[in-house]
């Protein structure tokens, strides 16, 4: 018995065209192949430069999100600094009322709270003044705070 096609009539049954399609599927097979195997060994074949696009494109979000991450960090910083700032303002605040408070009740109560100026009732106005410039040396009108430490030493 006869095969079917033989590789003979298959060949003389094909016509110009279908050479040619023979032919560039053959052709792009061996291509295929061939970079296949040019592949495995490390070889490659970027002709549009897609890897350097990828890369470049890479680099620059990483250079966006430091800035970021930085930019997030500054204001946490901040606002930490802010955080303090305020505690420390309100805790002054709180001894600055606490002083006048007494020093008003003292005042309110005192024997000569009626009578002009007397020289005990100027004590107590500049007690209440040194109270006030020890709790915040920066208000107008109080003395820069004296050195505590010796000659030459670094102030604590």
């Amino acid at each position: 018995m006869r095969p079917w096609i033989t590789p003979p009539a298959v060949l003389r049954a094909l016509t110009p065209t279908g050479w040619i399609v023979v032919t560039v599927a053959f052709v792009s097979g061996l291509a295929l192949v061939l970079a296949l195997v040019l592949g495995g060994l490390g070889f490659r074949w970027d002709p549009l430069d897609l890897s350097r696009r990828r890369l470049e494109s890479a680099e620059r979000a990483t250079a966006h999100a430091r800035a970021e991450a930085a930019s997030r960090s500054a204001e946490a910083e901040g606002q930490a600094g802010q955080v303090v700032r305020l505690d420390n303002a309100l805790r002054t605040m709180r001894s600055l009322d606490r002083a006048t408070t007494r020093s008003l009740q003292t005042a309110r109560t005192a024997d000569d709270a009626s009578l002009p100026l007397s020289p005990a009732r100027a004590d107590r106005l500049r007690g209440h003044d040194r109270e006030l410039c020890r709790i915040a040396p920066d208000l107008g009108g109080c003395a820069p705070a004296p050195d505590p430490a010796g000659a030459g030493d670094p102030a604590v």
